[in-house]
């Protein structure tokens, strides 16, 4: 199959209330929670060039936008979203590549990190390059734990005091930091 994945602008705001529908069923079905968000959130994240979108033609096939939290020293990739019938064929793996390099072209100093149940999305987390964190290395910016009280598990994370869940954290060095190590490595490599 062919997908045109790309940096979603005013042009995609048409797709808001399909890519909505989509993130509550697939939430649903999985047992687990996705932020709930309204379309008028995912319209704004695409007008101001935060969200990736994949289209097969005209059909919505994914969705994947960008949150910056802790005055833009976090960043979160969130919402990711394969319609079913486009499951199956690397397209998640793809749609979060790009946001994640969408994110660290627009916030090249944060850390990127993400929370999830899906041992799929840590397979593509592990493979760009996130690792397994505790939950006191995210960002404790009050607005970021409220998008979790859609989840059925929220009463587990409070009941923890925001320390565990069920979730998986997981973390990426920030592009300066990655940019700065390969820097030092090269350096001491070519000591040597």
């Amino acid at each position: 199959m062919q997908f045109t994945i790309e940096i979603a602008g005013p042009q995609h705001e048409a797709y808001a209330e399909a890519i909505c529908h989509l993130i509550a069923e697939s939430a649903k079905a999985r047992g687990t929670g996705i932020a709930e968000r309204q379309p008028a959130y995912i319209r704004e994240k695409m007008r101001h060039g935060k969200a990736v979108i994949a289209l097969q033609d005209e059909t919505l096939a994914g969705f994947c936008y960008i949150e910056s939290w802790s005055h833009g020293r976090y960043v979160a990739n969130s919402g990711l979203i394969v319609a079913p019938e486009f499951r199956q064929h690397g397209l998640a793996k793809s749609i979060k590549k790009k946001a994640f390099e969408l994110s660290r072209d627009l916030y090249p100093e944060a850390r990127l990190f993400g929370i999830t149940t899906s041992l799929p999305v840590m397979r593509i987390n592990s493979e760009l390059g996130y690792k397994p964190v505790t939950f006191s290395e995210l960002t404790q910016d009050e607005e970021f734990w409220k998008g979790c009280r859609s989840c059925p598990n929220y009463d587990i994370l409070e009941r923890n005091n925001r320390r565990m869940c069920l979730c998986t954290a997981m973390m990426a060095p920030s592009k300066v930091e990655e940019m700065q190590f390969d820097l030092s490595h090269l350096v001491v490599n070519s000591i040597w």
